[in-house]
């Protein structure tokens, strides 16, 4: 008799073993994704010029997706800017990159190769158009550009764009009553100190440590770009409805603002890839722009302003699939 207890206690301990590893198992299934095997492959990532935003952000970024993404394989590809950033990835040269809403939205208006397969991940932060000039400078408006030597940015550059509309809205003509240098935030701070250059458009996160740098060791200005600016540019229509007015913070940049907060022009950057990226991958992806907003915000401040209730907004891109997929798992 005590034999059959005995026996009819280890089954009951196998039996309760096995429900365990039952349970154990699928709470494992619902909790992993065991049926979807982790993204392998490489993966490039279109930037911008060294010392910009894009850039710095790319950077910090890598590190979080290599531990994320273990099976994949990085690469930061740096560029002039948003104009060929979305080529890039439009064309198949490059996998993801940021770039600004005005340049997105006026590629896909020109029905340029792969407008169509573009799509958006994460709104991002806002880009602030900074016009720069030496402290003691006459320049105190747009207008007051004319005859002058001024930094446009690059060809492939979002600050090409949003520069040629600005003057075009106070009434120059950007090639003709200015004398345009095509040059990136890399080289055109130096060029300003030097005296090679009477001014310069930026348009980047704040602050922008290639002009912060330069208002530390040289006394510079920001000029106001004024609402009534904002206005005419708007009136053009098309891709410049996504221009608005707004104020860079007092503290932005100290030593160039003094104390006064200043008004200029905000446009909104997106995380940008195409339909032909793996939705696992994009999901996984997208993840890791948003759980590493605060960590690589201590380092990039515009990273900060990523926020998860306004990132799914990617016009003028439709989300993509595996964008979206992470939005509805994160949903309260």
């Amino acid at each position: 008799m005590l034999q059959a207890l005995s026996r009819t206690g280890r089954r009951r301990v196998l039996q309760a073993c096995a429900a365990v590893a039952v349970v154990l198992g699928l709470l494992l299934w619902w909790l992993l994704p065991l049926g979807k095997p982790a993204p392998t492959g490489t993966l490039t990532f279109s930037t911008g010029v060294r010392s910009g935003v894009y850039q710095r952000y790319g950077e910090r970024l890598k590190g979080d997706l290599a531990r994320d993404l273990p099976k994949v394989s990085i690469r930061l590809r740096t560029s002039e800017g948003s104009q060929q950033n979305i080529e890039r990835v439009a064309t198949g040269k490059a996998d993801f990159t940021i770039a600004t809403t005005d340049a997105l939205a006026t590629y896909l208006r020109g029905g340029k190769p792969g407008a169509d397969r573009l799509r958006g991940c994460v709104r991002l932060y806002d880009d602030y158009i900074q016009l720069v000039v030496p402290r003691d400078s006459e320049i105190r408006k747009v207008s007051d550009l004319r005859g002058k030597r001024v930094g446009v940015g690059q060809r492939g550059s979002g600050v090409r764009l949003v520069a040629d509309r600005l003057m075009t809205a106070a009434g120059l003509d950007p090639t003709d009553d200015v004398k345009p240098v095509s040059a990136g935030i890399d080289t055109m701070p130096k060029q300003l100190e030097e005296d090679r250059l009477d001014a310069f458009f930026w348009s980047g996160g704040l602050p922008t440590s290639a002009v912060q740098e330069l208002s530390d060791r040289f006394a510079i200005r920001l000029v106001p770009l004024e609402a009534s600016l904002v206005k005419e540019l708007q009136a053009a229509g098309g891709s410049a409805r996504y221009y608005r007015s707004a104020m860079m913070p007092a503290d932005a940049y100290r030593n160039a603002q003094q104390g006064q907060a200043v008004p200029t022009v905000a446009v909104a950057n997106v995380l940008v890839t195409t339909d032909r990226s793996d939705p696992a991958l994009t999901e996984a992806f997208t993840r890791t722009v948003i759980d590493s907003r605060d960590r690589i915000g201590r380092e990039v401040h515009a990273a900060q302003l990523v926020d998860l209730r306004t990132a799914i907004y990617t016009d003028p891109l439709p989300l993509h699939e595996g964008a979206s997929r992470y939005y509805r798992s994160v949903k309260p």
